[in-house]
């Protein structure tokens, strides 16, 4: 059975400058002693936080920070409130922040829409998941004053008669955004302003996935199971390729996928280490032999 690795999926580029950041913090950390903290996972995939641990990454929530005095507290590529920088100087923690430069930008842009907003009696909505760490991010730097839209359905919470300001979260569907930003602009009776802020690394891997896992028999989708780029993407796989499996490590594979199958294409999310991605190739590899 022939097994290729995608050579365009794995880490994007603020993926892999959180984790180099917190391997230089854990190097350092060896020789001088200081603990090592993570504000949540670094990323999304559960088996790269395992490596960080064991190299002696702790992670810690929100609720943690009170005992976190005079330690080392790295801010993930998803990014935090303003509250959280404040929370953590009257601690006296110190912060190493890791937020992606792509959704750094996208807050300063939020807080400027929700200023040219204000002034004139309007409202900032956001693309995105609710609850997910980078839109917590984006509305906590307006104190929650912003309405964030999963789908079509929560536009009846716009006030449409107002002037709206669009952005979206940088993991969005291009396609999602696409319909929202139309429907948006039909119902709005007051001007709409639509910046879309989806990043466009990440955008692109939704048609490459597809133009990849069309050429194999099978497919494994290899991601962390708390990831929103690896459930959009995985969608982009079984559009293209039915015979697409998500999985999150190699103990998620089941033998009976590969019955009558000679080859097999291997790829990931934007969380998902190549290491663990040719791990896995290596593992369907001797399973076929």
């Amino acid at each position: 059975m022939r097994v290729e690795i995608d050579d365009r999926s794995g880490f994007c580029f603020g993926v892999v400058g959180a984790i180099e950041r917190a391997e230089e913090l854990l190097a350092a950390g060896k020789v001088s002693g200081r603990e090592v903290w993570s504000l949540g996972d670094i990323v999304h995939n559960a088996v790269e936080m395992r490596r960080l641990e064991e190299l002696g990454l702790h992670r810690a929530s929100h609720a943690d920070m009170e005992r976190l005095g005079g330690r080392t507290l790295l801010v993930r590529a998803h990014g935090e409130p303003p509250s959280t920088y404040r929370r953590a100087e009257a601690l006296g923690i110190k912060i190493v922040d890791a937020t992606c430069p792509v959704v750094a930008r996208l807050q300063r842009l939020v807080v400027d829409a929700h200023r040219q907003m204000s002034a004139v009696g309007g409202q900032v909505v956001i693309l995105g998941k609710k609850g997910h760490a980078e839109v917590v991010g984006l509305t906590g730097g307006v104190d929650g004053d912003a309405l964030v839209v999963e789908s079509e359905e929560d536009l009846e919470m716009i006030e449409f008669s107002r002037p709206v300001y669009l952005l979206s979260q940088t993991t969005q569907s291009l396609s999602l955004w696409r319909r929202i930003m139309a429907e948006i602009e039909r119902r709005a009776l007051a001007g709409v302003v639509a910046n879309d802020t989806i990043c466009r690394q990440v955008a692109s891997r939704e048609e490459q996935i597809g133009d990849f896992v069309r050429r194999f028999d099978a497919a494994l989708f290899v991601s962390g199971r708390k990831s929103s780029n690896g459930k959009l993407l995985f969608e982009a796989c079984l559009r293209a390729n039915p015979r697409s499996h998500m999985i999150e490590e190699a103990g998620d594979i089941d033998a009976a996928w590969f019955r009558g199958v000679a080859s097999v294409g291997v790829c990931g999310a934007t969380s998902t280490p190549r290491w663990l991605m040719k791990f896995i190739g290596d593992h369907v590899a001797e399973m076929s032999c």
